[in-house]
């Protein structure tokens, strides 16, 4: 311990000030996207509408199509309807809470409503649960996707489960891309209640960090497997241009069968006129079609790359030789999932913040923030500089030896 003590002060001396807490894109990420804030457009769209006015409720006919490519949807099939789509997973619960989904019974009027969470996973999910008062079942998440030997049994037996959060590649926090096999068992296993619902939150679908093909992950269509295995309206499909522009600036949908984007449309004639058609335009012009987009997000791979391969150089270089600490090399995403020895994380993290290096807070992985190993521990390396990267990962590794002979 006397040698960790001697560590800790230097590291102190450091005086550090780093955030890991987000998967924010850096100031160079954002600013690959500056011409779209000066672009020149046209102000009526292909369908012949002029998109400074009201309507349009669906999105513009550009927007719907560029969105329909990465979310390999036909654009009758898709709403580009906020900047955000958290925002969309939140107004689609809300829906189903309030008016129920396909003629159902709404969630809110039953005695129980429950999700399966694969965790570790995003912590803005499980959120949207806690609001709306959802419980939350855990299934492990591994290498190829959910256990769905437990999420098949879970949803045959229980009408109460209404649905699943899923981010299907480069997972968050994990960084996995689900199997094939994943994918087909979601779509045809059997569920107990009518209106059970995938949340594909494809949020990543077009953030790889190599362009080499062989070097990329490509998730398998959940709609088409969804409609060959007869459950056609199974799946809502959300997805955003948060991460490909700006976030909260950008385009994002949500895509599903032709009932539901009925039914979707049908409920939101009450809450709005029409959407950011001159945003949608702009990023249309910009981007161009799917083609355009994985050209750009090169661009952003060329900035992240260094920072993925920072984190996996330092990690092995620190931790290769002990036993206790594992971690994901995704090949695209935000995130790499770290797991220190059990029991520690908390501690892990409350090291880290005294040395002056913020990691999202240790069991934000899991629903209502309890990592039953208390374990695992969120890596975003986007937004720092690559030397800051090393620094905050030295921090990590440290305090992962630290937490350890303390245990």
């Amino acid at each position: 311990m006397d040698e960790l003590q001697k560590k800790y002060e230097e590291l102190k001396a450091l005086n550090l000030n780093i955030d890991m807490t987000r998967g924010k894109p850096s100031t160079r990420q954002l600013g690959l996207s500056e011409r779209l804030m000066h672009i020149d457009i046209s102000y009526t769209s292909k369908d012949n509408f002029d998109i400074r006015n009201y309507g349009g409720i669906a999105g513009i006919a550009e927007a719907r199509e560029l969105m329909g490519e990465i979310m390999e949807e036909p654009a009758d099939n898709v709403l580009v309807l906020t900047s955000s789509s958290l925002q969309l997973m939140y107004d689609t619960v809300q829906r189903a809470m309030q008016f129920g989904l396909a003629g159902n019974t709404p969630w809110n009027s039953l005695p129980a409503v429950k999700m399966i969470c694969p965790s570790p996973g995003y912590d803005r999910h499980f959120t949207i649960c806690e609001t709306f008062g959802i419980e939350q079942i855990v299934v492990d998440m591994r290498d190829d996707g959910p256990d769905m030997d437990a999420v098949e049994k879970l949803v045959a037996e229980d009408e109460s489960i209404k649905g699943i959060w899923l981010v299907p590649q480069y997972s968050n926090p994990t960084g996995i891309t689900f199997s094939d096999e994943v994918v087909k068992r979601l779509a045809n296993m059997k569920v107990a209640a009518p209106d059970f619902r995938i949340f594909w939150d494809n949020a990543y679908a077009v953030h790889h960090l190599y362009d080499d093909a062989e070097r990329q992950d490509h998730v398998l269509d959940i709609g088409e497997q969804c409609q060959i295995a007869g459950n056609y309206d199974r799946y809502f499909k959300l997805a955003s241009l948060s991460k490909v522009t700006f976030p909260g600036s950008s385009i994002a949908a949500i895509a599903s069968s032709p009932a539901n984007v009925a039914e979707i449309k049908q409920r939101i004639f009450a809450q709005m006129i029409g959407p950011d058609k001159v945003n949608q335009m702009k990023h249309a012009l910009f981007l161009k079609n799917k083609d355009g987009v994985l050209d750009h997000m090169k661009k952003h791979a060329a900035e992240l790359r260094p920072k993925f391969e920072a984190v996996e150089r330092v990690l092995a270089r620190e931790l290769g030789d002990v036993d206790y600490a594992n971690w994901t090399t995704p090949r695209g995403g935000y995130f790499i999932s770290f797991n220190c020895k059990p029991g520690t994380a908390k501690r892990v993290g409350e090291i880290t913040e005294e040395l002056g290096v913020k990691f999202t807070k240790a069991g934000s992985t899991f629903p209502l923030g309890d990592d039953p190993k208390d374990q695992n521990i969120r890596i975003a390396p986007s937004c720092p500089l690559v030397e800051e990267v090393e620094q905050a990962i030295e921090v990590l590794a440290f305090a992962t030896k630290m937490a350890a002979a303390e245990a």
